[in-house]
């Protein structure tokens, strides 16, 4: 099984069935956990280090480490929703996924706003920037998609590395408890006027890898009575909050936090999805 091979077909109608995806919520809280314990700062306008000439005189190297400072880089990027709106927000973005397909999407809004995001099409496991980055987030569960311990290690280690001195790393992740009690081995099924699916979990408990075979059916434009059916299997692996941090030590990074995804309170035994907030030491 491997991780990182999915969102083929299915990019091209992942935004309609994620569209009351909180991704505003998830902004607000970004800026604000990097607000709290981050370096990073929005910049404005012609501030924007990567989109601005290349500086001259005295303040260079200090305007270069100030723009990797200020840069956030987003693991696992997906289409861009995030990633322009954390733009938007003054932030000067690197958005990573290793789909192409969904890089495609992501560029094509990037066009429509005119935005100065830089994506790249990369694994995760595999992280190799052009500087050092102030933050690196990772959200909607692209951790779980790392499938063995060393993936984890091997990713967390090459953030560590890439992250300026000081820098945060903010990533959540799905427990085990929710793969195995709260979605392993149910149905899904969603219809809309021009795509529908089906989404089927079979969970693996000695693994605790959630796979799920994913069915969608696409109105044809061209002929608006058909549709075209594709098909895409997923794993994601559950982890728990111990598990992930002693990945985040093992790669020399500080945990400063971990909170429930739904409360922002303290994780328990029931937590569905948790939040993970790292410092480079």
């Amino acid at each position: 099984m491997i991780a990182m091979e999915a969102y083929g077909d299915f990019a091209s109608v992942y935004d309609i069935f994620m569209e009351d995806t909180p991704y505003a919520e998830w902004a607000d809280f970004a800026v604000r956990v990097i607000e709290k314990y981050g370096i990073s700062r929005p910049v404005r306008g012609e501030e924007r280090m990567r989109d601005a000439p290349e500086a001259s005189g005295p303040g260079k190297e200090r305007d270069a480490l100030r723009s990797e400072r200020d840069l956030v880089v987003e693991l696992g990027c997906g289409t861009g929703t995030l990633t322009e709106l954390l733009y938007a927000r003054g932030y000067d973005m690197i958005g990573i996924d290793s789909s192409p397909e969904m890089l495609g999407i992501a560029m094509e809004k990037r066009r429509e706003s005119k935005s100065g995001i830089l994506y790249l099409c990369q694994d995760m496991r595999e992280l190799d920037l052009y500087s050092t980055a102030g933050t690196i987030i990772s959200v909607c569960d692209s951790i779980n998609y790392l499938l063995e311990d060393q993936d984890i290690l091997d990713t967390f280690r090459l953030v560590n590395n890439f992250l300026y001195p000081g820098g945060l790393f903010f990533f959540d992740f799905n427990t085990a408890y929710k793969y195995g009690t709260v979605i392993g081995d149910t149905t899904i099924a969603e219809n809309r006027e021009d795509c529908s699916f089906i989404w089927e979990n079979l969970y693996h408990d000695e693994e605790r890898i959630n796979e799920y075979d994913l069915t969608v059916f696409v109105r044809r434009k061209e002929e608006r009575e058909t549709f075209r059916r594709f098909c895409e299997t997923h794993y994601q692996r559950g982890y728990t909050l111990e598990e992930m941090s002693g990945f985040v030590k093992k790669a020399g990074m500080k945990l400063l936090a971990s909170l429930d995804a739904d409360t922002h309170g303290m994780p328990d035994g029931c937590s569905e999805r948790i939040y993970m907030i790292c410092r480079k030491e």
